[in-house]
């Protein structure tokens, strides 16, 4: 069916003739069917097959066309913010010619030019849960007057923990019956039809399997590396292949950043994003990859979904994706409105357990494609540490602070007992942990030298010195030494507990005895004798102990179950 044949608005289809839109792909022509009459719709259909432009072009009808729909408000939910945008996008271009006013709502930037919108009394909301539940608590967006609810990538809501917060923003919405609802997910599993008979009026299902999009236009190939390898074979088929646009996922966000910075280190120009870049980042990141001035990013499945990108060339999985559904949004990213692709996926011994998940969701196999050392280039970065700190939100590039290149590796700390072994930070938003500590080779006194630090002797090192060496100088930075035999120790006046008692002390003359004995010198509570008058024998000293032992300054229960037993 061309968009010729549907009876649209005016000035609805000037856009769509300017956008270029003719022919209506299967779930656009499905969703027309049954939403031109105001009928909730729960579909299922992969990112890249118009349903976008679907759900757009309903509303839209619908508002020209229904009178009693004029002023009704739009509210679209996308679980990511670079989905928001796009979808803000789209309708500007095909509502380029219809009184109709959208905003994006999202997180990560600053409420000032939200608001704004929100007093121009804009008329389509786009935005993710959190930012729009956070506007709707401030009583700064009201939802009383949604006429139109959209729901995108219902499953991957599920995934990322937006449901409590959907669930919350449904119920500041018109009851069903008096709002049309449109709800799209990949997947139609029993959460999302569940959620779909909840809160829509008898909906219409549709489905398109996933099927048609992935195995028939996408060439796959998958290789059997070990995670030593993946690398060089990363670079082995990027020049194999030479693609002019690629997208290369990572399961963790400190992996995303490491591949971006080793693929530079290796003369390849290439980019990445993940969840910890700030938000105005991302976007642009995003648009210079739609521009093509970036011809590689790296990513997470941040950008599996709702990043469309014409003629996508390479989708490489570094990773096989924990949930099986991930890998088809991945791969998706290159069939785009029925281009053919290309995708290549390595199993290393890490992630080769989500290959069965995969297949089993495809219903075949993958082919395996065999390769040779050939393929399996040099790595220039080889041996070089990288830091995954967050360097971006600190505004500085990715190879200044702690990362990348040898030449910013910092000394190690003075005294490491191994030679200068670290461990790098753990992501604090959700990243994996690095798996070990890395060694740092132990530095010279030359080397030391040559970075502008003195070298350091065996007397500012405690582990480049013997054992009584070390023993020595402790005593003589904690402790007086060793005292001669009848020397009674110092810093006690003759009253009571001296003040100025000091622990190698305490130590030495052992200050409180294993037996629960006073120091010597105490006669009692209150202190009337001092300290010993410097007996020349250890042993007397000993001997005028015991009394004191005797006399604590509180009676403790043993020494009353003692004089019990003496009683009887």
């Amino acid at each position: 069916m061309d968009f010729s044949e549907l009876k649209l608005h005016p000035d609805l289809k000037k856009g769509l003739d300017e956008v270029g839109y003719v022919t209506c792909t299967p779930v656009q022509e499905m969703v027309f069917d049954h939403a031109f009459k105001g009928e909730d719709i729960y579909a299922q259909s992969q990112t890249g097959t118009g349903k976008t432009a679907a759900f757009l072009v309903s509303i839209f009808q619908r508002i020209m066309t229904d009178e009693s729909q004029r002023n009704r408000k739009v509210l679209i939910l996308s679980p990511t913010r670079e989905l928001a945008v796009q979808i803000e996008g789209e309708a500007e271009r095909l509502g380029k010619y219809l009184p109709i006013t959208a905003g994006a709502f999202y997180g990560g930037v600053s409420y000032g030019p939200q608001v704004d919108m929100l007093r121009s009394n804009v008329q389509m909301i786009i935005g993710t849960p959190g930012r729009i539940q956070d506007l709707v608590n401030q009583g700064k967006m009201l939802l009383k007057d949604v006429g139109f609810l959209v729901i995108d990538e219902a499953d991957r809501m599920f995934d990322m923990g937006f449901i409590d917060d959907l669930r919350k923003l449904i119920r500041y919405l018109p009851p069903t019956g008096q709002r049309q609802t449109f709800l799209f997910s990949a997947t139609l599993g029993l959460r999302v039809k569940d959620l779909a008979w909840e809160y829509m009026d008898r909906p219409h299902e549709v489905a398109i399997e996933p099927e048609h999009v992935t195995v028939d236009l996408v060439t796959q190939e998958l290789y059997h590396v070990g995670n030593h390898e993946k690398f060089s074979l990363l670079l082995g088929i990027l020049d194999r292949e030479r693609p002019d646009s690629a997208l290369i996922f990572c399961n963790q966000k400190f992996m995303v950043e490491e591949i971006a910075r080793r693929l530079k280190v290796n003369g390849v120009d290439c980019e990445f994003i993940m969840g910890d870049l700030p938000q105005a980042k991302r976007l642009e990141v995003i648009e210079r990859l739609k521009a093509g001035e970036i011809k590689i990013l790296v990513a997470t499945d941040v950008a599996a979904r709702g990043l469309d990108v014409e003629a996508l060339d390479l989708v490489v999985n570094y990773d096989l994706p924990d949930e099986a559904e991930s890998y088809v949004h991945r791969i998706g990213r290159t069939a785009r409105a029925g281009k053919a692709g290309k995708a290549v996926s390595f199993a290393c011994e890490k992630f080769v357990y989500n290959l069965m998940a995969i297949e089993r969701l495809l219903g075949s196999k993958i082919p395996v494609m065999p390769f040779d050392t050939a393929l399996l280039l040099q790595d220039r970065s080889s041996g070089m540490r990288f830091g995954h700190t967050r360097d971006y939100d600190r505004g500085r590039g990715p190879h200044e602070g702690r990362g990348g290149r040898p030449g910013d590796r910092r000394p190690a700390p003075r005294g490491s007992p191994r030679g200068g072994e670290r461990r790098r930070p753990a992501d604090d938003r959700g990243g994996a942990r690095t798996q070990r500590p890395e060694r740092v080779p132990a530095r010279t006194p030359e080397r030391a030298g040559t970075e502008g630090r003195p070298a350091s002797g065996r007397g500012d090192n405690p582990y480049a010195q013997t054992q009584d060496e070390r023993l020595r100088g402790y005593k003589e930075r904690y402790g007086q030494g060793e005292r001669q035999e009848g020397q009674a120790p110092s810093g006690r006046s003759g009253g009571g507990r001296g003040k100025d008692r000091r622990p190698a002390e305490g130590a030495a003359q052992g200050g409180r005895q294993a037996g629960g004995r006073a120091p010597s010198g105490r006669q009692g509570p209150g202190g009337q004798q001092g300290r010993g008058q410097g007996q020349g024998q250890r042993g007397q000293g000993q001997q005028q102990r015991k009394p004191a032992a005797a006399a604590p300054a509180k009676p403790g229960l043993l020494a009353r179950i003692k004089g019990l037993f003496k009683r009887g």
